[in-house]
């Protein structure tokens, strides 16, 4: 499949195509058509909940309902980026293939009308908000800093996906301490790990578009690794399963958990071996999987929850993670 095969990302099947056609221009202004993007942004912030909850002796309802509030949340921010991002390249869309149909680079949805909506989106986002810790209201309103200024650094820097890492992997930060009403250093390494896990799955998602990237002046890791991607996103995946493993070590997860973290790691070694760079279907297809690789974390931070519970049941002590001076390391890093 050449480059050019591509004539859009929008997908109006579905629930979407049963909306007034009004509405579906801002559905899809908001990406709900692509609902992989809420994903990526969710799964972290699902991650330090569970994590945190872990450290505060268990999940309790409090911390579900913070699922649910952060899944609302994900959803509403990321399409709160999406308008954002579409505000500041709209000029710029219309000449990428794949971008030129989005509702403001086509002129379905005016410049006044899509500024409305981002109100509302962020209004009912701040309300939201508000249903967590101090702490994680302060933290979201440092991420709105990187929500607005992330659709520039495309034009400034090589290194755009970087600043994508910093603002997409804030919910590693804001779920921990909406679960613990605090911030630890198990945090600063999860939010680390999602950072490099985003460089990597937003380089390969950089690679659909590198033709008309280059002609057009937007920069990104793709065009700036070029044949040497797959070196690089290769060694941003092995940063994030190392950092993945040191917070949940630092957290004391325990033993399941970590060889449960082999899945996620496997999964990101076969993402590696299926990729085809110069492939834009095949870059878009590895790029969404990463939904998975998400779910696989959160699974093995979950076993941190069920364990302790299941030994009360069967009255056995499973095997805490064996390594020489843990609590050493672990007291160092806290």
């Amino acid at each position: 499949m050449t480059h050019t095969d591509i004539k859009t990302d929008i997908n109006i099947n579905g629930w979407i195509a049963r909306l007034p056609s009004r509405w579906q221009s801002y559905a899809i202004l908001m990406r709900l058509d692509r609902p992989i993007g809420w994903w990526l942004l969710l799964l972290p912030g699902w991650w330090g909940i569970v994590l945190g909850a872990n450290g505060a002796q268990g999940m309790v309802s409090s911390d579900i309902r913070l699922m649910v509030i952060f899944f609302v949340g994900a959803v509403i921010m990321r399409g709160a980026g999406c308008i954002i991002n579409d505000l500041w390249d709209r000029n710029l869309d219309k000449q990428v293939e794949r971008t030129k149909t989005r509702p403001l680079a086509s002129g379905q949805v005016s410049v006044l009308g899509a500024v409305i909506f981002l109100s509302y989106l962020l209004f009912t986002a701040f309300i939201i908000l508000l249903m967590t810790s101090g702490v994680t209201i302060l933290l979201g309103f440092l991420s709105l800093i990187f929500v607005a200024t992330y659709p520039l650094m495309k034009r400034i820097t090589w290194w755009p996906q970087a600043f994508l890492g910093l603002t997409f992997n804030f919910g590693a930060l804001m779920g921990w301490s909406a679960a613990t009403h605090y911030l630890s250093i198990e945090a600063f390494f999860l939010y680390a790990a999602g950072f490099f896990w985003t460089l990597g799955y937003d380089t390969i998602y950089a690679h659909q578009d590198k033709e008309d990237d280059e002609i057009v002046g937007i920069k990104s890791t793709a065009l700036l690794f070029g044949s040497r991607s797959k070196f690089w996103v290769g060694f941003f995946y092995m940063a994030t399963i190392t950092l993945l493993a040191v917070s949940l070590i630092v957290a004391q997860a325990g033993l399941v958990s970590m060889v449960l973290l082999l899945l996620p790691a496997i999964h990101l070694f076969r993402q590696l071996a299926d990729w085809e760079m110069d492939d834009p279907e095949n870059s878009l297809l590895v790029f969404k999987s990463n939904r998975n690789f998400g779910l696989l974390v959160l699974i093995a931070i979950i076993f941190a929850q069920i364990i302790p519970k299941l030994e009360e049941v069967i009255g056995f002590d499973i095997p805490d993670i064996s390594i020489p001076h843990i609590g050493f390391l672990v007291s160092v890093l806290q």
